[in-house]
């Protein structure tokens, strides 16, 4: 077959294919889902994370960078308190469109002793560029060892992102555990 039959063929209508007018109708349509159980959201602690003032990297071709020193702070929910511990950072990426990619990198203490390491990324956007701000959310991934706390390991997470209670800087971040439809935290 030639060149030319090939692109011929590509424009011929095909028997039993929806017509342009058919999958502009389907594409139209609303998009209902086949399974109608969702995912539920449960408490898992909330963070006080204490900063240092901003370090300024500068421009970068990806956008503005800064460094969000980490120098303590708190957490407390049902299964799990303790403290976090200073040391790690927040490395911010301001992009052109106006969004901040965090990428957080610490670790928290729970009340036990248990050292565990957070990996927190997420998007901040505030029109004005401070609070309250119109989205805020990340992605924590946990590394817990064997033990008490291992249910970190073993789950998907989410967070909000607020601002801290006092003067100094300070984010509230709440996590939640994503549970599948029916299920409990094990």
């Amino acid at each position: 077959m030639d060149r030319r039959s090939v692109l011929l063929g590509l424009t011929l209508p095909v028997i039993g294919s929806p017509s342009r007018t058919d999958a502009a109708a389907t594409a139209a349509a609303p998009f209902t889902p086949q399974r109608h159980d969702m995912p539920t959201l449960e408490f898992a602690y909330e963070a006080t994370v204490l900063l240092a003032p901003d370090v300024s990297h500068g421009k970068t071709p990806l956008g503005e960078r800064t460094r969000a020193p980490i120098i303590g702070g708190t957490f407390a929910g049902p299964r799990i308190s303790g403290r976090v511990i200073s040391g790690g950072a927040d490395w911010q990426l301001m992009r052109a469109d106006g969004y901040l990619v965090l990428e957080a990198d610490y670790f928290m203490e729970a009340s036990d002793g248990t050292q565990i390491r957070v990996h927190n990324k997420g998007l901040w956007h505030s029109p004005t560029g401070d609070w309250p701000a119109d989205y805020a959310l990340t992605t924590p991934e946990f590394e817990a060892p064997m033990g008490t706390h291992d249910w970190l390991n073993r789950h998907v997470f989410v967070g909000t992102v607020g601002p801290g209670p006092g003067k100094e800087p300070a984010v509230v971040i709440t996590v939640y555990t994503i549970l599948p439809p029916m299920t409990a935290v094990g």
